[in-house]
């Protein structure tokens, strides 16, 4: 009910230019230099919206050696202060005041980012507090608010919006719940894959699925939400096994609050806990350089992604990632992940609500170590499911529904 079909979108030059205006989020630099799922997206989309002869403007926050305005690959990119993510903060009675910091800093910065915006045709933001900042803003563009998390209360301020944007159909879901009178208004289109992340052609990832080196790979926050500690029972468990004693887990990502890590404790934590397996495990901290990543999915004879984050989780671009190197995926049982993974078609999923889900996921990981072409082939089968994720297809898909809603507004500036 809520999924946004694609269309086909002239893209010549010869169609009148459309004023773009998307505006980041208070916490990550873009370029995405401190990693950020949806951070990459947007400057991905960007330079996509740019070569399909649109005028692209992106607001993020200012960072050590980024100027405050430039241009990359069509993009003006201008920049404001902003803040680095909270960690956890209990300054009265022990009381956690994390979320009201972000949410203050967040209005703080869309306050100042929304100055900046020059006039446009449209104004794309993940921002809580921007799209009431932008209410009075007309000049600005149509608001286009992308709900990258599951919704709260917050939707009900965004009634006034031309869309709301989710990148799942539980997403969608959940906004219409909250906001049924805006059904209309909601659309789901997906998160693209970054540039240069896929392999392009069916022989070399016929190859790369054959490829079954003894690496479990994790890429994504070193945090609670996403069920790291699960993982390493798990692993601990698989690794006892006579086929599973020469697999090697790497856990790829950042540690640190700032970066959305869970923190030093936190891992000092999990490296106590699988103390029995620990040269086993590599803890590869956080990787900014897309090839260094692309190379660690390509080294991964199996790649899972254990979140529990049964209120955060919305796509799992990190799964998609790693199924884009035609590598069989492990996946837990979150809704999100049904929109572009089936069960034992193209990956494999264990149930985190079990009794024992560390025991469930050990025999997802016994499965594909003791069956290679089992395997090869569902990472054969990932990799063509990725293959409709490309940066291309999903910007023609959000042009379309751009296009769909200036069209409302010129016919309605058309009436007497």
């Amino acid at each position: 009910m809520f999924t946004f079909e694609a269309q086909r979108v002239n893209l010549a030059p010869r169609q009148p230019d459309v004023r773009l205006n998307i505006l980041n989020g208070p916490f990550l630099p873009v370029p995405p230099r401190r990693g950020g799922a949806i951070e990459k997206i947007w400057f991905a989309l960007g330079k996509e919206f740019a070569d399909a002869s649109h005028e692209v403007t992106a607001i993020s926050r200012t960072f050590a050696g980024l100027p405050v305005q430039e241009r990359i690959d069509g993009v003006t990119h201008r920049r404001v202060p902003g803040f680095d993510t909270p960690g956890s903060w209990r300054p009265i009675g022990g009381v956690d005041l994390v979320w009201p910091v972000r949410l203050l800093w967040d209005w703080l910065y869309s306050r100042r980012a929304v100055a900046e915006l020059p006039p446009g045709d449209l104004v794309i933001t993940n921002s809580v507090f921007a799209p009431m900042h932008l209410r009075r803003q007309s000049t600005k563009g149509a608001i286009y608010v992308h709900v990258g998390r599951f919704p709260k209360r917050q939707v009900r301020w965004y009634r006034h919006a031309a869309r709301l944007q989710a990148p799942s159909s539980p997403v969608a879901a959940a906004i219409a719940a909250i906001v049924p009178e805006c059904a209309s208004r909601i659309v789901t289109i997906p998160y693209p894959l970054p540039p240069g992340m896929a392999i392009a052609g069916e022989a070399e990832a016929r190859s790369a699925s054959q490829d079954r080196p003894k690496v479990i790979v994790y890429a994504g926050r070193i945090h609670p939400q996403k069920g790291i500690g699960l993982l390493i029972d798990a692993f601990a468990r698989f690794g006892r096994t006579e086929i599973g004693r020469e697999w090697r887990l790497r856990l790829v990502g950042p540690q640190e609050m700032a970066l959305g890590g869970g923190g030093e404790a936190f891992v000092a934590a999990l490296k106590e806990r699988a103390r029995d397996v620990s040269e086993r495990i590599q803890w590869v901290g956080f990787l900014a350089d897309p090839d260094e990543l692309r190379k660690e999915l390509r080294g991964a004879g199996a790649f899972v992604y254990p979140s529990i984050d049964e209120g955060g989780e919305t796509f799992g671009v990190g799964p998609l990632e790693a199924m884009a190197q035609a590598r069989p995926v492990v996946v837990s049982a979150l809704e999100c992940f049904g929109d572009f993974l089936r069960d034992g078609e193209n990956g494999l999923v264990f149930d985190h609500r079990a009794s024992d889900p560390a025991g469930a996921l050990a025999a997802r990981l016994t499965e594909l170590a003791s069956d290679p072409d089992r395997a090869a082939a569902l990472g054969f089968a990932a990799w063509r499911t990725s293959t409709e994720y490309s940066a291309p297809s999903i910007a023609a898909r959000f042009l379309a529904d751009f296009e769909a809603i200036l069209q409302v507004k010129r016919d309605v500036g058309l009436k007497p």
